[in-house]
């Protein structure tokens, strides 16, 4: 009986490792779960944004945005397709701040008065940044499958509250590249890329023709051969009076 005492205490001791690190696993996934439960709770909403009518409102200092388009730095948009953007930011503000929601507009490039289409807003519930923090957010929009292809400029913006008090900073405004579903590449990518072979042809045509040219100026004179013909070299004037004329002369008149 005594050892089977001893021996169930070192069973204990053996097992309690094990037991501890059971408990341990057990508390990490409850608190992995309720981390989840946070994080589903700091989701979107979607359309139930608050209603601030057309009224717009001023970044609050120390509150920086950044923006970044992921695996899409050209910022290609397919028309009717869901594209995603994600926003950082960053609060150096007093207090901590909660963010309402990102809103974002569609222009064109060469004047912005001239409204494209109001993106859908995505709103959010429990999405507080304490200050000295960052935190990034997803949001998600479409432009109209009946959009013409073209370059458009984005304006994106965020609104969030700092003691009650509501902000809204701008994330993005800058162009994008709206394509149609299925198309690699868009009109103005063609006609750049056309326009570029053309260029690339009509280049080589002139440095042809210039080193055609050069060449021909480089080639050497062809040689004349000139013919041996026979002539009275007693009419050469530089010979008058010498010795060689008047030999000539007097051989001359041996011969009539």
């Amino acid at each position: 009986m005594k050892n089977f005492r001893v021996f169930f205490l070192a069973l204990l001791l053996i097992a309690s490792p094990l037991l501890q690190v059971a408990r341990c696993q057990s508390d990490s996934e409850a608190g992995v779960g309720e981390t989840a439960d946070e994080a589903s709770d700091l989701g979107i909403v979607g359309e139930e944004v608050q209603d601030f009518g057309d009224e717009t409102f001023s970044p609050a200092p120390g509150v920086e945005t950044v923006c970044i388009f992921p695996k899409n730095s050209a910022r290609i948009v397919t028309a009717g397709e869901e594209t995603e953007l994600i926003v950082g930011m960053k609060n150096d503000a007093e207090s901590s701040m909660n963010v309402i929601a990102i809103q974002a507009s569609v222009h064109l490039p060469f004047d912005h008065k001239l409204l494209v289409q109001n993106l859908t807003a995505q709103a959010f519930k429990n999405a507080s940044v304490p200050t000295s923090a960052q935190a990034t957010f997803p949001y998600i929009f479409a432009v109209s499958k009946f959009l013409q292809p073209g370059t458009f400029d984005l304006v994106g913006s965020i609104i969030y509250e700092i003691d009650q008090q509501p902000y809204q900073s701008t994330f993005y405004n800058g162009t994008i590249e709206v394509v149609e579903a299925g198309v690699f590449l868009s009109v103005e990518s063609v006609f750049l890329i056309t326009l570029g072979i053309a260029l690339l042809i009509l280049l080589g045509l002139w440095i042809h023709g210039q080193v055609k040219q050069f060449s021909k100026k480089t080639k050497k004179a062809p040689k004349v051969e000139v013919g041996t013909t026979t002539r009275d070299v007693s009419t050469d004037e530089w010979l008058q009076g010498t010795s060689y004329t008047q030999s000539a002369s007097i051989k001359s008149r041996k011969k009539k």
